[in-house]
């Protein structure tokens, strides 16, 4: 079944710094739940095949007056100011939607001002971070809310479904905002008794879907919450007014005396077509244009900052367009000594074709693979790719497994945690140690029952 409506997810992210692991380090621990909730989050904009995401961030610069968004062609943040200038978010701005987002603003006499000069605050920064972590890539637009009051909030958010609705690409919207900050004592905002019932009023209207119920909370209440999330989360009910929402508490948690909701209002997933299996191929040499897409990619990107357009594709031996395919991949990059340079993939496509689902997830491989630092110049001559295009994940038994010929998918039973393995890597010769690993990935206690899926993977190298 088609998506008819283009608003294909709405939700809710926290963004405390300390997620991010290189800011967090060890202190991640305590928020492990926030960062599961966002892999799910993510997955699900992802599975809603969303070309592109608009944020809203209470942090962004303010205007009394007027609603900001970043302006492009690039948008790009870091978290230096946190002790972590590697750790990088950086995407294209969608400069049509905002367009159009600024034109519906206008008929409503609201005003969306651009500005210039500024990376993005970490209010954005944070949930796209862990966006691109995940593995979804596309175009932003990134913005910031008003002191203007509660119902232009509401209004400016149908400005923006209408702007969605007019372009009909696949866009997703996401709330940044953390709630109360007044939780318990030692908290950022001082401590106050009556802070939780905020919280809870957030989170049962979110349960119960009956996202109204955050439109009409007691603003006393509100403002005794210390919280920096309610006008993002109104202008969200904007978005969502006039759909059916299907709403989820993905996760809630208040580690450090603020809370930190990741949560569904909107999803418009209804079964995308499935991806398109690539032919299997004998050897390597039938696809060499796979691997040297990969490093075209990278070389010009950390080269020129430009992003290369998918190249017409030629024909298979078989008569199909292989890289016209839809197809999840991976892609790897190490150096000529062997040793992993960076790797991020996609197990469900996210663009519409192989080819540029190859350049999305190489330049995310190059830079932004939160183990390494982003690839030099000067390492590019050193490096070899290797690009693994997966078919559709099937769901599988244990005895299913086999590491040399299937990669795993493996979740908790909830669904909020998972991780992944590709097959046939070295050291790796059992189906137990496959399952340990990806459980490990994707943080999920030894133990813990859990679902699993299966995958082939053909591997295209250098």
């Amino acid at each position: 079944m088609p998506h008819t409506n283009p608003l294909v997810f709405a939700g809710i992210a926290p963004h405390p710094p300390i997620m991010v692991p290189e800011v967090g380090r060890d202190a991640i621990a305590e928020v492990r739940s926030s960062i599961d909730g966002m892999a799910s989050l993510t997955q699900r904009i992802i599975d809603c095949g969303a070309e592109t995401v608009v944020v809203i961030s209470p942090h962004a610069p303010l205007d009394p007056s007027a609603f900001v968004a970043y302006d492009g062609p690039q948008l790009y943040g870091d978290f230096a100011n946190f002790r972590a200038p590697t750790a990088t978010a950086h995407a294209e701005l969608d400069e049509e939607l905002l367009n159009e987002i600024t034109l519906a603003a206008a008929e409503e006499n609201l005003v969306v001002m651009r500005i210039r000069g500024f990376d993005l605050d970490h209010g954005t920064a944070v949930p796209l971070y862990f966006l691109q972590r995940n593995g979804w890539n596309g175009k932003v637009v990134a913005l910031g809310y008003s002191f203007l009051s509660n119902d232009e909030h509401l209004r400016f958010g149908r400005c923006v479904r209408a702007a969605i609705q007019k372009l009909g690409h696949r866009v997703a919207f996401v709330a940044s905002g953390d709630l109360s900050h007044r939780l318990k004592p030692g908290a950022p905002a001082g401590y106050n008794s009556e802070a939780h019932f905020f919280d809870e009023a957030v989170v049962d209207a979110i349960r119960s879907c009956e996202v109204n119920r955050i439109i009409d909370i007691d603003q006393e209440l509100r403002r005794t919450a210390g919280e920096c999330g309610y006008r993002s989360m109104l202008v969200a009910c904007g978005v969502i007014d006039q759909t059916n929402p299907n709403c989820e508490v993905i996760n809630y948690e208040a580690p450090f005396g603020v809370g930190y909701l990741v949560a569904q209002l909107l999803s418009g997933y209804a079964g995308l077509p499935p991806a398109a299996s690539a032919d299997r191929a004998d050897e390597t040499s039938a696809y060499p244009d796979i691997p040297a897409l990969a490093r075209q990619t990278v070389e010009t990107f950390v080269t020129t900052g430009e992003i290369i357009h998918a190249p017409d594709p030629p024909a298979t031996a078989g008569g199909s367009d292989f890289l016209s395919a839809r197809a999840g991949c991976f892609v790897s990059i190490k150096t000529r000594e062997g040793e992993l340079r960076g790797c991020i993939g996609t197990v469900d496509p996210v663009k519409d074709t192989l080819a540029e689902e190859i350049i999305a997830n190489a330049i995310s491989a190059a830079t932004r693979d939160p183990r390494f630092s982003p690839v030099q110049k000067s390492e590019l001559p050193n490096l070899k790719y290797s690009v693994d295009v997966l078919s559709p994940p099937e769901r599988c038994a244990f005895e299913d497994l086999d590491p040399e010929i299937y990669g795993v998918i493996v979740e908790d039973e909830s669904g909020f945690r998972r991780g992944l393995l590709l097959p046939g890597l070295e050291g790796i010769k059992t189906a137990t140690q496959q399952v340990e690993i990806a459980s490990s990935k994707a943080g999920i206690p030894s133990g813990t029952p859990v679902k699993l899926s299966r995958f082939r993977a053909d591997r295209y190298s250098e």
